[in-house]
């Protein structure tokens, strides 16, 4: 939201304007406002760029006020994006599996979560296959607790890409 806020008027050029000059306290509260609702336009949400060649199935794990929960899968095209939770990242850390689905391969880690075959949300990440889930292994993403944060998925090995 821009919003043109008039400027406080030295005590001089108040007189020749024949206005009284804004008193600071009040200037101060308009910037306050107009700050404010800049802020609120920005969103802050976790998002996925899958910079490959292939279209690849994510799957992701955080930690929120809930407990731990696991969720996927987003399909995700090449060269591509989106938002995979909307609002602030729950938690600093953020583990992902992917699968690239032209391809084979996925990029995978050492911290276990539950997955599903189909579209899930997971709360837990004990007991997986006792529950009817399969035990996954998810790489780690620290967001450094920004509230937005953009995961870069991309061919080169440093992502923790693995054939399977």
């Amino acid at each position: 939201m821009n919003q043109s806020i008039p400027q406080p008027l030295s005590c001089a050029a108040a007189a020749e304007a024949g206005r009284r000059p804004l008193p600071s306290f009040l200037a101060a509260a308009a910037f306050g406002l107009a700050v404010t609702a800049s802020v609120a336009e920005v969103s802050a949400d976790l998002k996925l760029c899958n910079q490959t060649s292939s279209t690849v199935e994510v799957a992701i794990g955080y930690q929120d006020e809930k407990g731990w929960a696991s969720e996927g899968w987003f399909r995700i095209a090449p060269r591509s994006c989106p938002v995979l939770l909307k609002g602030a990242v729950p938690s600093r850390f953020v583990y992902v599996h992917a699968i690239d689905a032209d391809r084979g391969g996925e990029w995978s880690g050492k911290t276990y979560m539950c997955t599903a075959d189909k579209a899930f949300l997971i709360r837990d990440v004990k007991d997986c296959q006792r529950r009817g889930y399969k035990r996954t292994g998810f790489y780690e993403v620290d967001t450094r607790a920004e509230a937005d944060w953009t995961i870069q998925l991309s061919d080169t090995e440093n992502t923790g890409a693995r054939e399977r």
